[in-house]
């Protein structure tokens, strides 16, 4: 019912800032909560971010608070990641995913659709 396009990853020393962008089409983004996770090699894939339909609400992991910011255009279908003082450990493939609900889970499994995640490396 959607597709997801992420974009922005790239190499970035520590301490420095990079924007993510999700592009959803098929449905407008307005139609579900959107949240960034990540995976590094040999982890779990682990939560980053959530934003509700209206934008209004969102919520952090502890490890990127006060660091990253998740926004959203949906008038443009597209969600942000904004990530400040970068460290090495965010090094990992960020991906985008869509939920049904008006509120973003924590959970990967209440996540519908998924982007195809985009590299991000942060060197020392």
């Amino acid at each position: 019912q959607v597709q997801l396009v992420e974009s922005g990853g790239e190499l970035v020393q520590a301490g420095g800032s990079l924007r993510l962008s999700c592009a959803v089409s098929g449905r407008t983004a307005s139609s579900y909560a959107m949240g960034w996770f990540r995976q590094a090699p040999g982890k779990e894939r682990e939560f980053v971010a959530a934003i509700s339909r209206g934008g209004v609400n969102t919520n952090y992991a502890d490890s990127v608070k006060g660091r990253f910011t998740i926004s959203r255009d949906n008038a443009k279908n597209t969600v942000y990641l904004q990530m400040n003082s970068l460290k090495p450990e965010d090094t990992a493939v960020y991906y985008c995913a869509a939920s049904q609900r008006v509120y973003g889970s924590t959970r990967p499994a209440e996540y519908g659709y998924w982007g195809q995640g985009t590299q991000v490396t942060v060197s020392s």
